[in-house]
């Protein structure tokens, strides 16, 4: 008796940086090159989660002089 298989299957969304079908292995992405892209992306700052600005408060640490 063969295993049971869904009846319909999850579709596979494409890689959101090629749009080439997304492999298991790399998922969301289709291979390592377009994770790391991605990757790269984020630690330039390209991509943004909005929220609200950070507002100075005094107990925030003062960032020091160069003179002293």
């Amino acid at each position: 008796m063969a295993p049971e298989q869904p009846e319909n299957p999850k579709p596979s969304r494409p890689c959101p940086i090629c749009g080439k079908p997304a492999v298991q292995r790399f998922k969301p992405f289709c291979s390592a090159r377009c994770a790391d892209i991605d990757l790269g992306r984020w630690l330039k700052g390209n991509y943004v989660i909005p929220g609200e600005p950070l507002e100075e408060t005094e107990d925030a640490p003062m960032r020091r002089d160069e003179d002293g």
